[in-house]
């Protein structure tokens, strides 16, 4: 039998919310993918933050995972690219150095600020193509979404945070980009969720992405 993927995904409330990691180990396992993961979440933190903190870098350390998840402060790539790709390049050394592989979790921007897509999509990808590090462009899947579709809501009522469908959009572009299977026609999802806007998210993620 194939070990579990191991993932360790290091964020803040953007991945915490709505339990990203559980959606996503919830749609592999559709998929007959078996995923095995960790989180590490402080709420608002940046890359800074968990870095200064030192518990992620002893989890990386560690050498247990496959693919380590860094996840920005929101707003950061906006206000200073420079400084995220600075902190991306402090987690890609170690990360390489443990054998595991970085993984981007490119963010999506706040309700009232649309346009601020185009700089957090700019930022991840720059510092991925530099790095060589694969970007899961949720953003992107999330701009795209509401381009076309006013429902479900993907942000939840702060304007900020995602909804369950934000993240199970999230969690769909995840599986399609990071494990390279097809979210579409699995039935799992959050409370509340029906089968029509699932099945609007699932194939956002797969014909954007696949």
């Amino acid at each position: 039998m194939p070990k579990a993927i191991r993932i360790l995904f290091i964020g803040n409330s953007f991945t915490q919310r709505n339990n990203l990691p559980a959606l996503l180990e919830e749609l592999a396992a559709a998929r007959k993918i078996e995923v095995a993961h960790d989180l590490i979440s402080v709420g608002g933190a940046s890359l800074r933050t968990h870095w200064n903190g030192g518990r992620a870098t002893e989890a990386i350390a560690s050498g247990r995972y496959d693919f380590v998840v860094l996840q920005e402060q929101s707003t950061l790539p906006v206000k200073n690219a420079v400084r995220m790709a600075e902190n991306v390049r402090l987690f890609d050394a170690a990360i390489r150095q443990a054998g595991a592989r970085t993984v981007l979790y490119e963010t999506w921007a706040r309700k009232h600020s649309p346009d601020h897509q185009r700089l957090i999509t700019a930022a991840y990808r720059s510092i991925g193509e530099e790095l060589g590090a694969l970007v899961v462009p949720v953003g992107e899947a999330w701009e795209t979404f509401l381009a076309t579709h006013d429902h479900p809501a993907l942000h939840d009522r702060d304007q900020s945070h995602p909804s369950p469908a934000g993240s199970y959009l999230a969690a769909c572009v995840f599986l399609t980009v990071l494990l390279k299977a097809n979210p579409v026609r699995i039935d799992s999802g959050p409370a509340g969720l029906g089968e029509q806007d699932r099945r609007a998210l699932q194939e956002v993620a797969w014909k954007r992405f696949s």
